[in-house]
């Protein structure tokens, strides 16, 4: 009596309309220990193959209704790790070849030798194995890289975080030092952001945006106190001192990779739109969009805030000022938009923030 196949035995599907060969397939195969079951035509094959996982089927090519071909087929979109191995008759070159291009792992001629069924099917499990331990160690990889890839943005963010907090720390102390509250920068950085949505600035660029208005006057940090404090007109000599102020603070950023994009607005924030400006009297659209943004915002805020030379304008008279300047000191576009944000709406924006909400509008990347 042949020995039963152990509960872990491969699991074969047989196809074949000739009962002769499906019954004697299946005794050679579960004498050598696989699990087989036996079908007699396409449609059937595909029934069974839907309710159970068969790593190999062996089929016959030539069946009455769907052929081997169409068989293969259907497996192959359905189930593309299942081995097949085709039975053909002898002479049906043609066929075998077919078969094999058509993605099968081997071809038998029929009636099929022992030996040459039981090679053939190892070989092609022994492919499958193969196969799946690739796609395997390419899924494992690719997680790894997934992992590796979230922990590495996870850390550039934590680094990003932590650069944020220093230049926090830092405009903090540059606004304590001309005695303006350290909301001056917050307002700017607000201010500049309403008008960069306005004008349609990318999302993606906000970030950038809101450090070079908040890092805007870092250059200050290499002004003497006797020229930044002086409550009177500076001399010409002290001008000159005063209007290093850009490119020493684009100078600083610089050496921050993730701050280039702000460096260069910081360098070009006291522009002006009709080529009187410094520090490299550029004019127009030469004047980077954020600078020229920066510029309408920051003269704002000036004209709106006490210092020590003279009292705060009112909203009306800063407006007011900001439209006679279009077209000479701002870009007439940038004015209209920062003219188009509603009193409410500047009210709202000059009001201190809580902690930790400037932060989230421009967060680390």
């Amino acid at each position: 009596m042949p020995e039963l196949p152990a509960q872990d035995a491969t699991p074969i599907l047989v196809v074949d309309d000739d009962a002769a060969v499906r019954d004697v397939i299946s005794v050679l195969l579960g004498e050598d220990g696989y699990a087989v079951t036996a079908v007699s035509s396409a449609d059937a094959a595909l029934d069974a193959l839907r309710s159970t996982r068969f790593p190999l089927v062996i089929s016959d090519v030539r069946m009455p209704g769907h052929d081997g071909f169409w068989l293969l087929d259907r497996i192959r979109e359905a189930s593309a790790d299942t081995a097949v191995i085709m039975l053909t008759a002898y002479g049906d070159t043609e066929a075998a070849v077919e078969c094999l291009r058509n993605g099968a792992a081997d071809y038998l001629l029929k009636p099929p030798k022992v030996t040459d069924l039981i090679r053939a099917i190892e070989r092609a499990l022994g492919r499958r194995s193969l196969a799946l331990a690739r796609v395997r160690y390419q899924e494992g990889l690719e997680q790894r890289v997934r992992e590796k890839t979230s922990e590495l943005s996870r850390a550039l963010r934590d680094l990003e975080s932590t650069y944020s907090q220093t230049l926090w720390t830092l405009v903090a102390a540059l606004d304590a030092r001309e005695h303006e509250t350290s909301d001056h920068s917050q307002r700017v950085v607000r201010y500049t952001l309403a008008v960069a949505r306005r004008l349609g600035v990318p999302e993606r660029e906000w970030a950038d945006v809101g450090r070079g208005a908040l890092l805007h006057d870092i250059g200050k940090i290499g002004v003497p106190d006797a020229i930044l404090l002086k409550p009177g007109a500076l001399t010409p000599d002290e001008w000159v001192e005063m209007r290093k102020h850009p490119r020493t603070g684009s100078n600083i950023l610089r050496t921050v990779d993730f701050l280039a994009g702000p460096a260069e607005m910081v360098l070009c924030h006291q522009e002006r739109f009709d080529g009187g400006g410094y520090p490299r009297n550029l004019a127009g659209e030469a004047i980077p969009l954020p600078a020229r943004i920066f510029a309408v915002a920051d003269t704002y805020d000036a004209m709106t805030s006490d210092r020590p030379y003279r009292r705060a304008l009112g909203v009306d008279a800063a407006r007011a000022e900001i439209a006679r300047c279009a077209g000479t000191q701002f870009d007439p576009r940038c004015a209209d938009a920062f003219l188009s944000i509603g009193e409410d709406e500047l009210a709202r924006l000059a009001r201190p923030a809580p902690p930790g909400a400037m932060a989230a509008l421009f967060p680390a990347r």
